[in-house]
């Protein structure tokens, strides 16, 4: 187990060996975060989201995060899920690689993972509901009243074991940034008045964690929770995050990351005012802004939706060669965003994407005029 994690000191340690991104303002610093002073952080992450769950895949990931590391982004995202738990440990033998050999220093890249969904073990198994029951219901682990939706539960005990095995996986003794993912799909089977009591509760547990040095600081992964409006099921206020983190740990908590989806196609966290800070109603940015919380987007290409036929408009503002470029460029220029994630499966994704730094980001004038150009 690799000990150490992610610090003010090893982010721009790792940001001075890439002096031409550093100039280009390709690293993001953190203030957001109370208690570490700044985090460098590299303005594109990679995301291990898509793929199929085999070798070769595994293979071409490792390449990419090795490319990763070695050409200036230090930003790792993942899921305990994500490929059936490969994903991570893709992850974890190029980071044992890399600081074997001494190309990398565990305090100079921020590693993110994620739980909630119910994880198979390398491949989906020939009776999911019979490797549920072995794995997880009969020792004691997952209790079948707290799963929501038949898929989803972020109860402190289920959260435990996950964190645990995701440590194994990424071979790290504490993760820098742990999501529960999608708390909104609780919703669809528990009142407002459970879903914040479960809140509250998986956050007492993940502060625990922080204590005990298996987390460096947790937060929020969502997908419809943070985007939708105040009325809708899934809508989850950060107000309401934010109290049931001061609930946990008091005013000193670590709640201190949220995941959500930005991109030109969905840009909500940035026009839609649906979340509540002193009697003002604000967007999901201004929220975290205020609250010293870090914002990561999420689907920054959606999926490959943005990697062509996109409006001349963008690609006159953003000023890139590609529409993936103009993509990439739209959403790592949105003021209150630190890293926008990019699904990078293949190392020849991380060459292609960070063509999309060639330049600094776009300016805030010439990214706020895409909202009023019409």
């Amino acid at each position: 187990m690799i000990a150490g994690h992610a610090t003010s000191q090893g982010t721009a340690r790792y940001r001075d060996r890439f002096p031409g991104l550093r100039d280009g303002r390709f690293y993001r610093r953190s203030e957001a975060v109370p208690g570490v002073g700044e985090l460098w952080l590299s303005s594109i992450g990679l995301g291990t989201y898509l793929g199929e769950p085999t070798e070769s895949a595994d293979s071409a990931y490792m390449e990419a995060v090795i490319t990763a590391l070695r050409s200036g982004i230090n930003v790792l995202d993942t899921a305990i899920n994500y490929r059936h738990q490969r994903s991570e440990r893709n992850i974890g033998q190029a980071l044992q690689k890399l600081i074997a050999g001494g190309e990398l220093q565990r305090d100079e890249v921020l590693v993110c993972t994620k739980a909630g969904y119910l994880a198979f073990d390398g491949a989906m198994p020939a009776d999911p509901r019979g490797y549920f029951m072995r794995e997880y219901v009969q020792p004691g682990i997952l209790d079948t009243a707290q799963v929501a939706g038949g898929i989803h539960c972020m109860a402190p005990r289920y959260l435990a074991d996950q964190i645990e095995r995701s440590r194994q996986n990424l071979g790290l003794e504490t993760i820098d940034v742990f999501y529960v993912h999608n708390p909104e799909s609780q919703l669809s089977d528990v009142s407002r008045e459970v879903f914040r009591s479960r809140l509250k509760d998986a956050f007492s547990f993940l502060e625990e964690a922080v204590s005990a040095g298996r987390l460096r600081f947790y937060g929020i992964a969502t997908w419809n929770g943070l985007r939708a409006a105040e009325n809708e099921r899934e809508y989850v206020g950060l107000n309401e995050v934010r109290e049931a983190a001061i609930r946990a740990g008091g005013e000193a908590h670590h709640f201190r990351f949220v995941q959500l989806p930005f991109n030109l196609a969905m840009t909500e966290a940035f026009v839609k005012e649906n979340h509540r800070w002193n009697g003002t109603t604000m967007s999901a940015l201004k929220f975290a802004a205020s609250a010293g919380v870090v914002v990561v987007g999420s689907a920054t290409l959606y999926q490959g939706q943005l990697t062509q036929h996109l409006p001349d408009i963008v690609t006159q503002h953003m000023g890139m060669d590609s529409p993936a470029g103009n993509a990439i460029q739209f959403s790592r220029s949105a003021p209150g965003i630190a890293t926008s994630l990019v699904g990078m499966g293949r190392k020849e994704h991380v060459a292609s994407n960070l063509k999309s730094v060639a330049q600094p980001p776009a300016s805030p004038e010439a990214w706020s005029e895409l909202f009023t150009t019409r």
